[in-house]
């Protein structure tokens, strides 16, 4: 790991600001909502079965708990409330929003390599979300939300980091294919 000399502006315009605003309207929208109004959105993944309580919402709260409706199983169980209102995604997927942005923020300032040390790293961040999965899964135990917050948000990191590794390499690569003219 390296410290960036200067910040990687693909970084910053494709991914950190669009993320950053997605993850801030996630935590806005249950307090601009009415108190108390989306109390349980539960439900089944890639379904839209919320659509009546979200068509009522307007822009953009609306199209915010749409996403979550088809993108998450909304479960309010497995959820936070804000202003006693349902967050647009479980606990687990809002932390994996939370951890991309800190992961996709964490690569503005530093470069990593993709070597076996991030390779150990990238199993670090899988296994517990795997072990906590399969354990619920099959019944083993339930999940809390403090599981599933830690779970989230460390496979949400590694996905960032590796997002902007993937960006670096890229870049790099293009860079190499440039012919250069003196």
């Amino acid at each position: 790991m390296e410290k960036r000399e200067r910040h990687s502006k693909i970084i910053i315009l494709l991914f950190f600001i669009p993320l950053f605003i997605w993850l801030t309207l996630q935590f806005i929208s249950p307090i601009v909502v009415p108190r108390a109004t989306i109390t349980d959105l539960s439900g089944a993944t890639g379904l839209l079965e919320n659509k009546k309580t979200i068509d009522q919402l307007g822009f953009p709260w609306g199209n915010i708990y749409q996403c979550g409706d088809a993108l998450c199983h909304q479960k309010a169980d497995r959820s936070f409330f804000i202003n006693e209102n349902q967050m647009p995604f479980c606990a687990r997927c809002t932390a994996i929003w939370l951890g991309l942005t800190i992961g996709l923020g964490f690569m503005l300032f530093y470069k990593i390599a993709l070597n076996e040390k991030f390779l150990i790293l990238i199993l670090i961040g899988i296994i517990p979300i795997g072990i906590d999965g399969v354990g619920q899964l099959f019944q083993l135990w339930e999940s809390n939300n403090i599981i599933r917050l830690i779970t989230g948000l460390l496979i949400g990191i590694i996905c960032g980091i590796s997002i902007g590794i993937i960006i670096d390499e890229l870049r790099d690569i293009i860079k190499l294919k440039k012919p250069k003219y003196n």
